[in-house]
């Protein structure tokens, strides 16, 4: 009598959807969240004193400690990232963040000129210029060897939706998207016009710094909307709000250096908002629909 060997059910069930997230986008992400906690702690907490303190001489406290606060507000989203089992899960996240390390390695190589080690200045400071240029040179290496490495990961068709956008939500995802993405395009391709239009005083390596924070938000929601699936968005979900707060709090302090009652400080005070409101009400969906099937 011959014996039928049984298949594993993993092996019945064949390859899981989507593309496997490897181990170097892990790292690096718990990597960026680390060194970017740390130094936007410390760059937001010395702009809330009062004084001026990044990579290049700012002409005011303001922009830098804005540069520092979405740092530290993203921190908490990568550190969830070793959470996740596809790419499709943390590429709105992922992504964004490969943007923000590459785009501001260039501000800052095209403003060199700026930055305090060529200047000169307090030894704190030129060795901390150093610092964020070494260290965003490596990670930006990082982020594209793994980026790369994650692309020849085998892919496969991802799962269908399991908790999708609301109709109502999405020409709003879209306008704070396109809001963001436009904004900062305009400020790093065209630093000259488009600072006039900042509501405090930002000179060309902070226009073009805010401008790549911009570009990075922007592509992360419309990024949220092309994925259309609360359950492949929480990481995003969580640095949302974080770097929405973060900024407020910036803001709040130093908010006499903005033109509030200006139109651009409106339009801030509107895109800052939106943020919250994503990430929030994203999350309070999310749980709703998942608090069912605990």
């Amino acid at each position: 009598m011959s014996s039928v060997e049984v298949a594993p059910a993993a092996d019945l069930e064949g390859p899981g959807p989507g593309r496997g997230l490897t181990a170097a986008v892990t790292m690096l992400a718990t990597v960026v969240a680390v060194v970017s906690g740390l130094t936007g702690a410390l760059m937001a907490a010395v702009s809330l004193s009062g004084h001026v303190f990044g990579a290049w001489a700012s002409p005011e406290p303001l922009s830098p400690g804005l540069i520092g606060a979405a740092m530290l507000g993203v921190a908490p989203g990568l550190l969830m990232v070793g959470r996740a089992r596809v790419w499709e899960e943390v590429r709105t996240l992922v992504l964004p963040t490969a943007v923000v390390l590459l785009g501001l390695l260039a501000v800052s190589l095209l403003n060199a000129g700026q930055l305090q080690v060529v200047r000169g200045g307090s030894v704190f400071l030129v060795m901390f210029s150093l610092g964020w240029i070494a260290v965003l040179g490596l990670l930006a290496l990082l982020a594209l060897g793994c980026l790369a490495r994650q692309y020849l990961e085998p892919a496969r068709p991802p799962a269908p939706p399991v908790v999708p956008l609301p109709a109502w939500s999405k020409p709003f995802m879209a306008v704070l998207g396109s809001g963001w993405f436009g904004i900062g395009a305009g400020l790093l391709a065209v630093p000259g016009f488009w600072a006039a239009l900042v509501p405090w005083h930002v000179d060309r390596p902070d226009a073009q710094a805010l401008g790549v924070w911009g570009i990075a938000l922007g592509v992360g929601v419309l990024g949220a909307l092309a994925e259309d699936d609360l359950t492949r968005l929480r990481p995003a979900l969580t640095a949302l709000p974080g770097v929405a707060l973060a900024v407020a709090l910036v803001l709040g302090v130093r908010s006499s250096a903005v033109r509030w009652s200006s139109g651009p400080g409106l339009c801030l005070i509107t895109l800052v908002g939106g943020l919250l409101a994503a990430g929030l009400i994203g999350q309070w969906l999310l749980s709703r629909r998942a608090s069912p099937q605990a």
